[in-house]
């Protein structure tokens, strides 16, 4: 199934549709459309996990790289490293490319627009990366009325494919004691598990993200490597408690990014 027409580069920071100039993390900002596809609580937790899970990452590849936030995350806390961002949609890569350069990041930061199955298969990448992080679509065509801007359409819905073709992506590009992290739905446990067992990988523990205190996980953050292990560890991240505030773990994930304290009205 094919998606909508994708948005034209020549329509990026138009009268209606402005870019925002917005703080990502540490001192990173980036443009984002104000109508289109933005960063959100997903690409922050899978840097972090991915930073937990592999610490500065000597090489790195983000598969479907979008407008660049998890590249720039972990570019900003591996600066030793080497970093390849992968992306496919034409507004989305020149948004990363606007992004990597106004960071100052060019000499470390290499993109490239394509598929991710096709850039994977390339020689001079196979086994090449000590960390790939990636943050599909979550949903199959048909499941969701879909978004009627396409970039946003394509970050939520399955167009070019879903987990199986990140994690076999994945399995092409990753050292032998490499680590992937891979952001996906929370009820994606399967697929996931089932693609890594065609691909030569295993997961090592699954984060839920969890919105609110007592409510259904909105997406789960998965770590995977080569090495086999047994049961998988499995955690929760909870952004606010049953009261609405802001949780602990909400809080601590900003101030590992060096952000502010988010503002709570329901704080004191």
């Amino acid at each position: 199934m094919t998606g909508p027409a994708e948005v034209e580069v020549a329509q990026l920071g138009t009268a209606d549709d402005p870019l925002t100039d917005d703080a990502l993390a540490f001192d990173l900002r980036v443009y984002q459309r104000t109508k289109g596809h933005r960063y959100s609580l997903d690409d922050l937790l899978t840097a972090e996990v991915a930073h937990r899970a592999c610490g500065p990452a000597t090489t790195h590849a983000d598969l479907g790289c979008g407008l660049g936030s998890v590249l720039l995350v972990v570019a900003a806390r591996s600066p030793a490293g080497q970093h390849l961002g992968v992306e496919a949609q034409a507004v989305s890569f020149e948004l990363a490319r606007r992004n990597v350069a106004r960071n100052g990041l060019e000499a470390r930061v290499t993109l490239v627009h394509g598929d991710l199955r096709e850039v994977s298969t390339r020689p001079e990448h196979a086994r090449a990366f000590a960390l790939v992080t990636g943050t599909p679509p979550y949903i199959p065509p048909g499941h969701s009325t879909p978004a009627p801007d396409a970039q946003k359409a394509y970050a939520r819905i399955e167009y070019r494919g879903g987990v199986e073709a990140y994690v076999e992506a994945m399995a092409r590009l990753l050292t032998d004691e490499g680590t992937g992290v891979l952001c996906g739905d929370a009820k994606a446990g399967p697929r996931i598990a089932a693609a890594c067992a065609r691909s030569g990988l295993h997961v090592h523990a699954q984060l839920d993200a969890i919105p609110r205190a007592g409510a259904a996980a909105l997406f789960g953050v998965y770590t995977l490597r080569r090495s086999p292990c047994g049961e998988p560890a499995h955690g929760a991240f909870v952004a606010r408690d049953a009261e609405g505030r802001r949780s602990p773990a909400y809080l601590a994930l900003r101030s590992a990014l060096g952000l502010p304290p988010a503002f709570d009205p329901h704080a004191g």
